[in-house]
Protein backbone atom coordinates (compact mmCIF):
# COMPACT_ATOMS: atom_id res chain seq x y z
CA UNK A 1 0.00 0.00 0.00
CA UNK A 2 2.67 2.39 1.09
CA UNK A 3 4.46 1.55 -2.79
CA UNK A 4 1.06 3.17 -4.42
CA UNK A 5 0.41 5.85 -2.37
CA UNK A 6 4.13 6.88 -2.97
CA UNK A 7 3.38 6.31 -7.00
CA UNK A 8 0.39 8.26 -7.15
CA UNK A 9 2.56 11.18 -5.24
CA UNK A 10 4.54 11.04 -8.15
CA UNK A 11 1.08 10.93 -10.37
CA UNK A 12 0.47 14.31 -8.87
CA UNK A 13 3.24 15.64 -9.11
CA UNK A 14 4.91 14.88 -12.76
CA UNK A 15 1.78 13.84 -14.46
CA UNK A 16 0.82 10.28 -16.01
CA UNK A 17 3.70 8.13 -17.03
CA UNK A 18 1.50 6.20 -19.51
CA UNK A 19 0.60 9.90 -20.90
CA UNK A 20 1.42 10.62 -24.69
CA UNK A 21 4.95 13.21 -24.67
CA UNK A 22 4.94 15.81 -27.22
CA UNK A 23 8.25 15.23 -29.60
CA UNK A 24 8.77 17.34 -32.75
CA UNK A 25 10.98 16.10 -35.70
CA UNK A 26 12.31 16.85 -38.87
CA UNK A 27 15.05 15.63 -41.34
CA UNK A 28 17.18 18.02 -43.02
CA UNK A 29 17.90 17.54 -47.04
CA UNK A 30 21.51 15.92 -45.69
CA UNK A 31 19.72 13.41 -43.86
CA UNK A 32 20.48 14.59 -40.23
CA UNK A 33 17.25 13.62 -38.02
CA UNK A 34 16.06 15.62 -35.55
CA UNK A 35 14.06 15.07 -32.65
CA UNK A 36 13.11 17.88 -30.17
CA UNK A 37 11.21 17.44 -26.78
CA UNK A 38 10.00 20.72 -25.56
CA UNK A 39 10.33 20.93 -21.70
CA UNK A 40 9.50 24.40 -20.25
CA UNK A 41 9.95 23.66 -16.04
CA UNK A 42 13.58 25.25 -16.48
CA UNK A 43 15.75 28.00 -18.88
CA UNK A 44 17.60 25.36 -19.38
CA UNK A 45 18.06 22.76 -22.17
CA UNK A 46 20.31 19.71 -23.23
CA UNK A 47 21.94 18.95 -27.05
CA UNK A 48 22.77 15.65 -28.11
CA UNK A 49 24.18 14.27 -31.44
CA UNK A 50 23.96 10.48 -31.17
CA UNK A 51 26.20 8.81 -34.10
CA UNK A 52 24.68 5.49 -35.48
CA UNK A 53 28.44 3.80 -34.99
CA UNK A 54 30.07 2.07 -31.72
CA UNK A 55 32.62 -0.82 -31.35
CA UNK A 56 29.72 -3.24 -32.84
CA UNK A 57 30.41 -2.01 -35.85
CA UNK A 58 34.27 -2.67 -35.75
CA UNK A 59 35.94 -5.13 -36.86
CA UNK A 60 39.33 -7.43 -35.94
CA UNK A 61 41.92 -5.03 -36.00
CA UNK A 62 40.36 -2.06 -34.92
CA UNK A 63 38.87 -2.85 -32.32
CA UNK A 64 38.23 0.11 -30.06
CA UNK A 65 38.77 3.25 -33.10
CA UNK A 66 35.07 4.52 -31.92
CA UNK A 67 36.17 5.37 -28.60
CA UNK A 68 39.89 6.43 -29.51
CA UNK A 69 37.62 9.03 -32.51
CA UNK A 70 35.55 9.94 -29.59
CA UNK A 71 38.53 11.32 -27.53
CA UNK A 72 40.08 13.11 -30.92
CA UNK A 73 36.95 15.19 -31.11
CA UNK A 74 37.97 17.18 -28.52
CA UNK A 75 41.17 17.79 -29.80
CA UNK A 76 40.80 20.84 -32.70
CA UNK A 77 39.01 20.96 -35.75
CA UNK A 78 39.79 23.06 -38.80
CA UNK A 79 38.90 26.51 -36.82
CA UNK A 80 39.20 25.49 -32.99
CA UNK A 81 42.52 24.55 -31.57
CA UNK A 82 42.60 21.57 -29.20
CA UNK A 83 40.75 22.34 -25.66
CA UNK A 84 38.70 25.03 -27.45
CA UNK A 85 35.70 23.23 -27.59
CA UNK A 86 35.51 22.72 -24.13
CA UNK A 87 36.53 25.93 -23.25
CA UNK A 88 33.79 27.58 -25.31
CA UNK A 89 31.14 25.48 -23.93
CA UNK A 90 32.51 26.18 -20.20
CA UNK A 91 32.54 29.90 -21.08
CA UNK A 92 28.76 29.93 -22.13
CA UNK A 93 28.35 28.05 -18.56
CA UNK A 94 27.65 24.90 -19.92
CA UNK A 95 28.97 21.09 -19.29
CA UNK A 96 29.74 18.73 -22.26
CA UNK A 97 31.09 15.57 -22.80
CA UNK A 98 31.07 12.03 -24.74
CA UNK A 99 30.38 8.54 -24.41
CA UNK A 100 30.84 5.50 -26.47
CA UNK A 101 29.21 2.52 -26.45
CA UNK A 102 28.09 -0.97 -28.59
CA UNK A 103 25.89 0.65 -30.99
CA UNK A 104 26.23 4.00 -30.69
CA UNK A 105 28.71 7.20 -29.35
CA UNK A 106 26.95 10.60 -28.53
CA UNK A 107 28.28 13.66 -27.73
CA UNK A 108 25.99 16.36 -25.18
CA UNK A 109 26.48 19.87 -23.99
CA UNK A 110 23.76 21.42 -21.15
CA UNK A 111 23.33 24.49 -21.43
CA UNK A 112 20.87 27.42 -20.68
CA UNK A 113 17.92 28.13 -23.19
CA UNK A 114 19.86 31.16 -24.78
CA UNK A 115 22.83 29.30 -25.83
CA UNK A 116 21.35 26.29 -28.16
CA UNK A 117 23.43 28.10 -31.19
CA UNK A 118 26.53 27.86 -29.13
CA UNK A 119 26.28 24.19 -29.27
CA UNK A 120 24.85 23.14 -32.82
CA UNK A 121 28.17 26.09 -34.24
CA UNK A 122 30.74 24.12 -32.10
CA UNK A 123 29.19 20.21 -32.94
CA UNK A 124 28.89 21.23 -36.91
CA UNK A 125 32.15 22.23 -37.21
CA UNK A 126 33.75 19.10 -36.00
CA UNK A 127 30.58 16.73 -37.17
CA UNK A 128 33.11 16.92 -40.78
CA UNK A 129 35.81 19.43 -40.14
CA UNK A 130 37.86 17.29 -37.73
CA UNK A 131 41.67 18.35 -37.73
CA UNK A 132 43.19 14.88 -36.65
CA UNK A 133 47.09 15.41 -35.98
CA UNK A 134 49.43 13.03 -35.33
CA UNK A 135 50.55 14.30 -32.32
CA UNK A 136 47.35 14.68 -30.43
CA UNK A 137 46.45 11.32 -32.24
CA UNK A 138 49.65 9.77 -30.31
CA UNK A 139 48.59 11.23 -27.39
CA UNK A 140 44.89 10.60 -27.41
CA UNK A 141 46.06 6.85 -27.96
CA UNK A 142 48.36 6.57 -24.69
CA UNK A 143 45.51 8.12 -22.74
CA UNK A 144 43.09 5.30 -23.90
CA UNK A 145 45.65 2.31 -23.28
CA UNK A 146 46.26 3.85 -20.13
CA UNK A 147 42.37 4.03 -19.30
CA UNK A 148 41.85 0.68 -20.73
CA UNK A 149 44.61 -0.66 -18.06
CA UNK A 150 43.09 1.28 -15.22
CA UNK A 151 39.57 -0.07 -15.79
CA UNK A 152 39.71 -3.03 -17.07
CA UNK A 153 43.30 -4.99 -16.53
CA UNK A 154 43.63 -3.90 -12.65
CA UNK A 155 39.85 -4.29 -11.87
CA UNK A 156 39.77 -8.13 -11.71
CA UNK A 157 35.64 -7.97 -12.53
CA UNK A 158 35.92 -6.05 -15.57
CA UNK A 159 38.58 -8.21 -16.74
CA UNK A 160 36.63 -11.41 -15.82
CA UNK A 161 33.27 -9.69 -17.47
CA UNK A 162 35.57 -8.64 -20.57
CA UNK A 163 37.25 -12.32 -21.17
CA UNK A 164 33.38 -13.90 -20.33
CA UNK A 165 31.92 -11.74 -23.09
CA UNK A 166 34.55 -12.85 -25.81
CA UNK A 167 33.43 -16.65 -24.74
CA UNK A 168 29.75 -16.09 -24.73
CA UNK A 169 29.53 -14.31 -28.06
CA UNK A 170 30.47 -16.63 -31.10
CA UNK A 171 30.12 -14.77 -33.62
CA UNK A 172 28.56 -11.21 -32.49
CA UNK A 173 30.30 -8.16 -32.76
CA UNK A 174 29.21 -8.10 -28.96
CA UNK A 175 31.97 -10.13 -28.05
CA UNK A 176 34.31 -6.97 -28.36
CA UNK A 177 35.38 -4.69 -25.78
CA UNK A 178 34.25 -0.98 -26.38
CA UNK A 179 37.67 0.18 -25.19
CA UNK A 180 39.33 -2.24 -27.73
CA UNK A 181 41.78 -5.22 -27.27
CA UNK A 182 45.37 -3.99 -26.30
CA UNK A 183 46.79 -6.01 -29.64
CA UNK A 184 44.25 -3.58 -31.67
CA UNK A 185 44.98 -0.34 -29.66
CA UNK A 186 48.62 -1.23 -30.32
CA UNK A 187 48.27 -1.32 -34.40
CA UNK A 188 45.66 1.17 -34.28
CA UNK A 189 46.75 4.15 -37.13
CA UNK A 190 45.76 7.55 -37.19
CA UNK A 191 44.75 6.38 -40.97
CA UNK A 192 42.39 4.02 -39.35
CA UNK A 193 40.88 6.58 -36.88
CA UNK A 194 40.78 9.29 -39.85
CA UNK A 195 38.51 6.32 -42.41
CA UNK A 196 36.31 5.53 -39.31
CA UNK A 197 35.72 9.24 -39.00
CA UNK A 198 35.25 10.11 -42.52
CA UNK A 199 32.52 7.18 -43.50
CA UNK A 200 30.47 7.30 -40.20
CA UNK A 201 30.28 10.96 -38.62
CA UNK A 202 28.06 12.57 -41.27
CA UNK A 203 24.66 14.41 -41.31
CA UNK A 204 22.39 10.94 -42.66
CA UNK A 205 24.35 8.74 -40.11
CA UNK A 206 23.50 11.46 -37.16
CA UNK A 207 20.48 12.10 -34.83
CA UNK A 208 20.27 15.66 -33.06
CA UNK A 209 18.25 15.58 -29.90
CA UNK A 210 17.56 18.54 -27.87
CA UNK A 211 15.30 18.55 -25.07
CA UNK A 212 14.48 21.64 -22.83
CA UNK A 213 13.27 25.27 -22.75
CA UNK A 214 12.99 25.46 -26.37
CA UNK A 215 10.82 26.45 -29.31
CA UNK A 216 10.98 23.70 -32.02
CA UNK A 217 11.02 25.77 -35.02
CA UNK A 218 13.62 27.77 -33.83
CA UNK A 219 15.65 24.73 -33.11
CA UNK A 220 14.71 23.69 -36.84
CA UNK A 221 16.00 27.00 -37.52
CA UNK A 222 19.45 26.54 -36.13
CA UNK A 223 20.02 23.20 -37.44
CA UNK A 224 19.46 24.46 -41.00
CA UNK A 225 21.71 27.05 -40.50
CA UNK A 226 24.93 25.38 -39.04
CA UNK A 227 23.77 21.56 -39.87
CA UNK A 228 22.17 22.07 -43.24
CA UNK A 229 25.12 22.18 -45.35
CA UNK A 230 27.34 19.57 -44.37
CA UNK A 231 27.84 17.20 -46.71
CA UNK A 232 26.03 13.69 -46.46
CA UNK A 233 28.00 10.45 -46.99
CA UNK A 234 27.59 7.29 -48.68
CA UNK A 235 26.90 4.67 -45.75
CA UNK A 236 27.14 0.87 -46.29
CA UNK A 237 26.19 -0.62 -42.93
CA UNK A 238 28.45 -3.74 -42.47
CA UNK A 239 26.71 -6.82 -42.35
CA UNK A 240 25.84 -8.30 -39.07
CA UNK A 241 27.39 -11.66 -38.06
CA UNK A 242 24.50 -12.99 -36.54
CA UNK A 243 24.97 -15.78 -33.43
CA UNK A 244 24.68 -18.78 -33.95
CA UNK A 245 22.52 -21.35 -31.81
CA UNK A 246 24.15 -21.87 -28.97
CA UNK A 247 24.40 -26.01 -28.01
CA UNK A 248 25.58 -26.31 -24.66
CA UNK A 249 26.80 -24.57 -21.46
CA UNK A 250 29.87 -23.03 -21.68
CA UNK A 251 32.29 -21.94 -18.85
CA UNK A 252 35.82 -20.37 -18.23
CA UNK A 253 37.85 -19.13 -15.38
CA UNK A 254 39.80 -16.19 -15.14
CA UNK A 255 42.93 -16.10 -12.50
CA UNK A 256 43.69 -12.51 -12.25
CA UNK A 257 45.12 -10.42 -8.79
CA UNK A 258 42.23 -9.89 -6.59
CA UNK A 259 40.89 -9.71 -2.95
CA UNK A 260 37.69 -12.16 -3.36
CA UNK A 261 36.54 -14.34 -5.73
CA UNK A 262 33.27 -13.38 -8.34
CA UNK A 263 30.40 -15.13 -10.70
CA UNK A 264 29.32 -14.26 -13.37
CA UNK A 265 26.21 -15.88 -15.20
CA UNK A 266 24.89 -14.99 -18.86
CA UNK A 267 21.74 -16.30 -20.84
CA UNK A 268 21.58 -15.68 -24.63
CA UNK A 269 18.23 -13.60 -24.60
CA UNK A 270 16.57 -11.31 -27.31
CA UNK A 271 16.28 -7.63 -27.61
CA UNK A 272 13.29 -5.86 -28.89
CA UNK A 273 14.53 -5.73 -32.20
CA UNK A 274 14.46 -9.67 -32.62
CA UNK A 275 11.98 -10.93 -29.86
CA UNK A 276 10.01 -14.10 -31.22
CA UNK A 277 6.79 -12.19 -29.16
CA UNK A 278 6.47 -8.84 -28.74
CA UNK A 279 6.36 -9.07 -24.82
CA UNK A 280 9.02 -11.43 -24.02
CA UNK A 281 11.53 -8.13 -23.86
CA UNK A 282 8.97 -6.49 -20.98
CA UNK A 283 8.65 -9.54 -19.01
CA UNK A 284 12.52 -10.11 -19.02
CA UNK A 285 12.57 -6.53 -17.75
CA UNK A 286 10.55 -7.18 -14.78
CA UNK A 287 11.36 -10.67 -14.25
CA UNK A 288 15.23 -8.36 -13.77
CA UNK A 289 13.23 -6.22 -11.47
CA UNK A 290 11.75 -8.99 -9.34
CA UNK A 291 15.29 -10.21 -9.08
CA UNK A 292 17.13 -6.92 -8.39
CA UNK A 293 14.91 -4.15 -7.95
CA UNK A 294 16.30 -2.38 -5.08
CA UNK A 295 17.04 -4.26 -0.90
CA UNK A 296 13.55 -5.89 -1.06
CA UNK A 297 14.38 -7.98 -4.10
CA UNK A 298 15.07 -11.29 -3.97
CA UNK A 299 18.54 -11.85 -4.67
CA UNK A 300 19.31 -8.93 -1.69
CA UNK A 301 16.98 -10.35 0.86
CA UNK A 302 17.38 -14.13 0.24
CA UNK A 303 21.44 -14.30 -0.98
CA UNK A 304 23.26 -11.13 0.73
CA UNK A 305 20.91 -10.61 4.02
CA UNK A 306 18.77 -13.69 4.48
CA UNK A 307 21.52 -16.75 3.77
CA UNK A 308 24.43 -14.61 3.65
CA UNK A 309 25.40 -16.88 0.72
CA UNK A 310 26.72 -13.50 -0.92
CA UNK A 311 28.27 -10.13 -0.12
CA UNK A 312 26.51 -8.86 -2.92
CA UNK A 313 24.22 -10.17 -5.72
CA UNK A 314 22.67 -8.94 -8.79
CA UNK A 315 20.69 -9.37 -11.88
CA UNK A 316 20.47 -7.51 -15.31
CA UNK A 317 18.89 -7.15 -18.66
CA UNK A 318 18.55 -4.49 -21.34
CA UNK A 319 15.86 -4.61 -24.09
CA UNK A 320 16.95 -1.98 -26.20
CA UNK A 321 20.31 -3.26 -27.89
CA UNK A 322 20.50 -3.40 -31.71
CA UNK A 323 21.27 -6.96 -31.06
CA UNK A 324 20.52 -9.96 -28.98
CA UNK A 325 22.30 -10.07 -25.81
CA UNK A 326 22.52 -11.64 -22.13
CA UNK A 327 20.47 -11.73 -19.29
CA UNK A 328 23.42 -11.35 -16.74
CA UNK A 329 23.71 -12.90 -12.89
CA UNK A 330 26.84 -11.66 -10.98
CA UNK A 331 27.94 -12.24 -6.90
CA UNK A 332 30.32 -11.90 -4.75
CA UNK A 333 30.82 -14.66 -1.98
CA UNK A 334 30.60 -13.21 1.69
CA UNK A 335 33.24 -14.08 4.20
CA UNK A 336 33.72 -17.87 4.24
CA UNK A 337 31.44 -18.79 1.07
CA UNK A 338 32.98 -19.91 -2.02
CA UNK A 339 32.30 -18.93 -5.78
CA UNK A 340 30.90 -22.19 -6.04
CA UNK A 341 28.37 -21.90 -3.38
CA UNK A 342 27.33 -18.47 -5.07
CA UNK A 343 26.84 -19.91 -8.35
CA UNK A 344 24.58 -22.72 -6.64
CA UNK A 345 22.56 -19.85 -5.24
CA UNK A 346 22.01 -18.10 -8.19
CA UNK A 347 20.73 -21.08 -10.06
CA UNK A 348 18.78 -21.73 -7.49
CA UNK A 349 16.64 -18.34 -7.98
CA UNK A 350 16.85 -19.41 -11.70
CA UNK A 351 14.79 -22.48 -11.04
CA UNK A 352 12.90 -21.01 -8.64
CA UNK A 353 11.54 -18.37 -11.47
CA UNK A 354 11.34 -20.81 -13.72
CA UNK A 355 8.67 -23.06 -11.66
CA UNK A 356 7.03 -21.34 -9.59
CA UNK A 357 4.98 -18.53 -10.76
CA UNK A 358 5.70 -14.66 -9.00
CA UNK A 359 2.96 -13.62 -6.70
CA UNK A 360 0.87 -10.88 -8.37
CA UNK A 361 1.35 -8.94 -5.17
CA UNK A 362 4.87 -9.17 -5.23
CA UNK A 363 4.85 -8.20 -9.15
CA UNK A 364 2.52 -5.45 -8.49
CA UNK A 365 4.80 -3.97 -5.70
CA UNK A 366 8.19 -4.29 -8.02
CA UNK A 367 5.90 -2.45 -10.80
CA UNK A 368 5.35 0.10 -8.85
CA UNK A 369 8.72 0.62 -7.68
CA UNK A 370 10.01 0.74 -11.61
CA UNK A 371 7.24 2.81 -12.76
CA UNK A 372 7.86 5.27 -9.96
CA UNK A 373 11.59 4.80 -11.24
CA UNK A 374 10.63 5.60 -14.48
CA UNK A 375 8.50 8.98 -13.30
CA UNK A 376 11.88 10.41 -11.40
CA UNK A 377 13.74 9.47 -14.60
CA UNK A 378 11.55 12.03 -16.78
CA UNK A 379 12.27 14.72 -14.71
CA UNK A 380 15.78 15.08 -16.24
CA UNK A 381 15.99 16.49 -19.07
CA UNK A 382 19.06 14.88 -19.89
CA UNK A 383 17.97 11.17 -19.39
CA UNK A 384 14.16 12.53 -21.86
CA UNK A 385 16.82 13.06 -24.90
CA UNK A 386 19.34 10.40 -24.23
CA UNK A 387 16.12 7.51 -24.20
CA UNK A 388 15.55 9.23 -27.77
CA UNK A 389 18.76 9.15 -29.43
CA UNK A 390 19.18 5.56 -27.97
CA UNK A 391 16.18 3.98 -29.15
CA UNK A 392 16.47 6.06 -32.71
CA UNK A 393 20.16 5.13 -33.05
CA UNK A 394 19.62 1.07 -32.68
CA UNK A 395 16.74 1.39 -35.05
CA UNK A 396 13.46 1.56 -32.95
CA UNK A 397 11.43 4.02 -32.77
CA UNK A 398 11.34 7.06 -30.24
CA UNK A 399 7.71 7.02 -29.86
CA UNK A 400 8.69 3.49 -27.76
CA UNK A 401 9.68 5.65 -24.80
CA UNK A 402 6.16 6.74 -24.40
CA UNK A 403 4.51 3.18 -24.47
CA UNK A 404 7.38 1.43 -22.41
CA UNK A 405 5.73 1.87 -19.07
CA UNK A 406 2.37 0.46 -20.62
CA UNK A 407 4.48 -3.03 -22.00
CA UNK A 408 5.45 -3.26 -18.64
CA UNK A 409 2.33 -2.28 -16.71
CA UNK A 410 1.05 -5.48 -18.82
CA UNK A 411 3.41 -8.17 -17.87
CA UNK A 412 1.51 -11.12 -15.91
CA UNK A 413 2.78 -13.86 -13.94
CA UNK A 414 2.55 -16.47 -16.31
CA UNK A 415 4.36 -14.27 -18.77
CA UNK A 416 7.57 -14.18 -16.84
CA UNK A 417 7.37 -17.53 -16.22
CA UNK A 418 7.28 -18.29 -19.73
CA UNK A 419 10.51 -16.31 -20.80
CA UNK A 420 12.24 -17.75 -17.70
CA UNK A 421 11.66 -21.35 -18.95
CA UNK A 422 12.25 -20.17 -22.71
CA UNK A 423 15.32 -18.14 -22.37
CA UNK A 424 17.13 -19.02 -19.02
CA UNK A 425 18.65 -22.87 -19.20
CA UNK A 426 21.60 -24.69 -19.36
CA UNK A 427 21.78 -24.77 -23.31
CA UNK A 428 21.71 -20.62 -23.50
CA UNK A 429 24.44 -20.57 -20.57
CA UNK A 430 27.77 -19.22 -20.11
CA UNK A 431 29.64 -19.36 -16.78
CA UNK A 432 32.74 -17.25 -15.83
CA UNK A 433 34.57 -17.81 -12.14
CA UNK A 434 37.12 -15.05 -10.98
CA UNK A 435 39.72 -17.13 -9.29
CA UNK A 436 41.62 -14.84 -7.27
CA UNK A 437 45.12 -14.97 -7.44
CA UNK A 438 47.89 -12.70 -4.58
CA UNK A 439 47.52 -9.31 -4.80
CA UNK A 440 51.00 -7.49 -6.08
CA UNK A 441 51.95 -4.50 -4.17
CA UNK A 442 51.81 -1.66 -7.24
CA UNK A 443 51.81 2.15 -7.36
CA UNK A 444 48.43 3.31 -8.00
CA UNK A 445 48.53 4.50 -11.49
CA UNK A 446 47.45 8.65 -12.09
CA UNK A 447 43.45 8.85 -13.84
CA UNK A 448 44.30 10.28 -17.30
CA UNK A 449 43.18 13.59 -17.78
CA UNK A 450 41.16 13.90 -20.93
CA UNK A 451 37.72 14.98 -22.57
CA UNK A 452 35.38 12.46 -23.68
CA UNK A 453 36.65 9.46 -21.40
CA UNK A 454 33.35 7.74 -20.89
CA UNK A 455 32.78 4.28 -22.57
CA UNK A 456 29.87 2.20 -22.06
CA UNK A 457 29.59 -2.08 -21.88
Amino acid sequence: MQHLIAFMLLLLTFGSPLAATEVHERRLDNGLKILVKPDHRAPILTSQVWYRIGSSYEYGGITGVSHVLEHMMFQGTERLAPGEFSRIVAENGGEENAFTGRDYTAYYQNLANDRLEVSFELEAERMRHLKLSEKEFLKELEVVKEERRMRTDDDPQSLTYERFSAVAYDASPYRNPVIGWPGDLEQLSLEDVRDWYRLWYAPNNAILVVAGDVDPEQVFALAEKHFGPLAAETIRPPKTCAEPEQRGEKRLRVQAPAKESYVLMGYKTPSLADADEPWEPYALEMLSSILDGGDSARLSRELVRGSRIAASAGAGYRAFERLPGLFLFEGVPAKGQTAETVEAALRAQVERVRSEPVDPAELERVRNQVIAAKVFERDSLFYQAMQIGLLETIGLDWRLADTYVDRLAEVTPEQIRAVARKYLTPERLTVAILDPQPMETTQAAAKPQSEGQTYVR
